[in-house]
């Protein structure tokens, strides 16, 4: 199978708003994972290596190093990007005099962080791990989401992890099971980024009253938290 979508998506932009930062969306051979029943975001890669560095180039080009800051993203982990396009973003850095970068990471690929920070640390640039937990109800998320986290622990899952998105407006979720997940996250991690549920191709889909209760009792809440972000629409940072 190949990728089904490339140009059509807007994959530079900035964040001039709490954690300032330039944002990429590049596109890598592929999330090993793919079993989560809401996520089909997996469907945005490709197997040809040297397509997904030019692609990515093309993207990593526009980066100016206005805030010191970038964060690279893919439809994986940032593991599933090729060898070239990684190197080319500690190039980046460099030339931009980017300190700090943030890439996301499914749990199955843990282990493979700490060389990573290593390998960026050497050129002065500080890693920082995004995960995609989506809820810490570990029987929610694995029974039903299939999400692949094999520990019920906030604390072991933020011993590799500096960042936490949630997905939340989910059938089964009320305002008070979002605020402990909310809670939780900001109690073990720099950063949380919600993300409310969106219409996509997969069998689980948004449940309006539970987005219209989010909006009403947390948004409000947690909207001017600088910790905190807030995607109503997965565009919202401006790529995707």
């Amino acid at each position: 199978m190949e990728n089904i979508t490339t140009s059509d998506l807007a994959r530079y932009s900035i964040i001039h708003e709490k954690n300032p930062r330039e944002i990429v969306l590049l596109r890598g051979r592929g999330c090993v994972w793919r079993r989560c029943r809401f996520c089909d975001y997996h469907l945005d890669f490709s197997r040809d290596e040297k397509a997904n560095f030019a692609l990515n180039r093309t993207q990593l080009e526009q980066v100016t190093g206005l805030y010191g800051t970038l964060e690279a993203i893919n439809s994986g982990s940032f593991v599933d990007l090729d060898h070239d396009t990684l190197s080319l973003i500690e190039q980046v850095c460099q030339k931009r005099q980017i300190h700090q970068v943030h890439f996301e990471c499914h749990w199955m690929h843990r282990e493979e962080i700490p060389r990573f920070r290593q390998r960026f640390e050497q050129l002065g640039i500080t890693l920082k791990l995004k995960i995609g937990v989506e809820t810490f109800d570990s029987l929610f998320r694995e029974s039903y989401l299939d999400k692949g986290i094999d520990t019920d622990s906030p604390a072991e899952i933020a011993a590799y992890f500096d960042e936490a998105c949630l997905l939340q407006g989910l059938p089964g979720q009320t305002a008070e099971s979002m605020e402990r997940d909310i809670e939780t996250g900001l109690a073990y991690f720099e950063r949380v980024c919600i993300n409310i549920m969106q219409k996509n191709t997969k069998s689980i889909q948004p449940d309006p009253e539970v987005i219209t209760a989010f909006a009403a009792r947390l948004y409000p809440k947690y909207i001017h938290n600088n910790r905190v972000d807030i995607l109503m629409e997965n565009t919202d940072f401006g790529v995707g």
